[in-house]
């Protein structure tokens, strides 16, 4: 059958062919097993979701200081990576593709997940004004100590093993979590990175750690694998920066050189409005990439499909949506009623209000 709307056509990403231009979004959901280890309830989770074109998997850290919440799922152990094979293959065996993000929050951290109960660290002792989720509780974030020169060529080496990792665990690639004020958004803005070495003062120098660890990543499993996710304007975890327009600007660049496969954008606020205080020219970011464009926040079908006729995005993510609709795709081709979800089995928990959303056939 062919489908007649951009929403439903087929898209070639790198050496991945997608059935659709839909993407399932990173989902924060808070339901890892002992050592942070995806469970078989993931892997189902998962795999009634392989019909988008890709799913990008929940945010899993790159090492133990990478974690800030609850029962988050970590790709550094063996026990993580054996975990994360059994959710690669029920996804591939419903026909599915697969992303994972890799992740260090940085300050958006607590000591309680800090080994030895140390702080977390940033490019700056500067705490942010944001909450984690410790021990089903959200609580303040902990003080940061800033890193020292010398340990961050220790962080991008984590992030390359990470990648080798979720390689060995099966997935398709990875995408870079650069965005929502975590550890790498850190270093770019100029709110949160006052270093006064190589990784801080001019843009430049700010975007440093995010071009080194994506230099680090695609050496160890190739351009055609890797993918970026930033957001220009998002305030999300107390993040901000005097001029987004210009830092993005040097970001892209910079990705468009090393030839990654797409840059994943959150056009406005995270989980929030698509206008902010700081006007920003997303049209003209797309144009700057020559790889795939995947817009975020706010989609629905007919903003999705207007974005791909202009020409505007190549993939259009959803996020929230997924979680009550596992079979979001059908809905959206059928304009069939969307399920809502359950705020209060958003995180942590077991199949109810993770698995137990039905489909349009039951």
């Amino acid at each position: 059958m062919t489908w007649t709307t951009p929403l439903f056509s087929p898209y070639h990403l790198a050496e991945i062919d997608l059935p659709n231009r839909i993407v399932m979004a990173p989902l924060t959901r808070a339901r890892a097993g002992a050592g942070n280890v995806p469970t078989a309830l993931a892997a189902e989770y998962y795999a009634q979701r392989a019909s988008a074109g890709l799913i990008i998997s929940e945010a899993s850290q790159i090492c133990p200081e990478g974690q800030g919440y609850d029962s988050t799922p970590g790709i550094h152990s063996p026990e993580q990576v054996a975990g994360w094979r059994r959710v690669t293959d029920a996804v591939h065996d419903a026909g599915g593709r697969i992303f994972i993000q890799l992740w260090h929050v940085g300050r958006i951290s607590n000591v309680a997940f800090q080994p030895n109960g140390a702080p977390p660290v940033a490019p700056s002792a500067i705490k942010a004004n944001a909450m984690t989720f410790v021990h089903g509780d959200f609580v303040p974030t902990s003080e940061p100590r800033a890193l020292e020169t010398d340990e961050i060529p220790g962080i991008v080496a984590a992030y390359a093993k990470a990648a080798g990792n979720a390689m060995a665990a099966g997935f398709d690639g990875v995408e870079i979590h650069a965005a929502n004020g975590y550890l790498i958004d850190q270093f770019l803005r100029d709110s949160s990175n006052k270093r006064t070495d190589a990784y801080g003062g001019p843009i430049a120098n700010r975007c440093r750690f995010l071009f080194e660890v994506v230099d680090a990543v695609t050496a160890a499993i190739g351009p055609e694998r890797v993918g970026v996710r930033i957001a220009p304007v998002s305030p999300a975890n107390d993040i901000a920066d005097s001029d987004p327009t210009a830092l993005f600007t040097q970001v892209v660049d910079g990705l468009d050189k090393r030839g990654i496969v797409y840059i994943h954008v959150i056009e406005g606020a995270t989980q929030g409005p698509r206008e902010t205080a700081q006007p920003f020219d997303f049209v003209a970011l797309r144009g700057r990439f020559r790889g795939a464009y995947i817009a975020n926040n706010g989609y629905d079908k007919a903003l999705a499909e207007a974005t791909l006729a202009a020409d505007h995005a190549d993939l259009i993510a959803f996020g929230r949506p997924f979680i009550p609709n596992p079979d979001l795709v059908e809905r959206l081709r059928r304009d069939a009623p969307l399920t809502p979800f359950v705020r209060e089995k958003l995180y942590g928990g077991g199949a109810e209000g993770y698995t137990d959303y039905p489909a349009l056939a039951e």
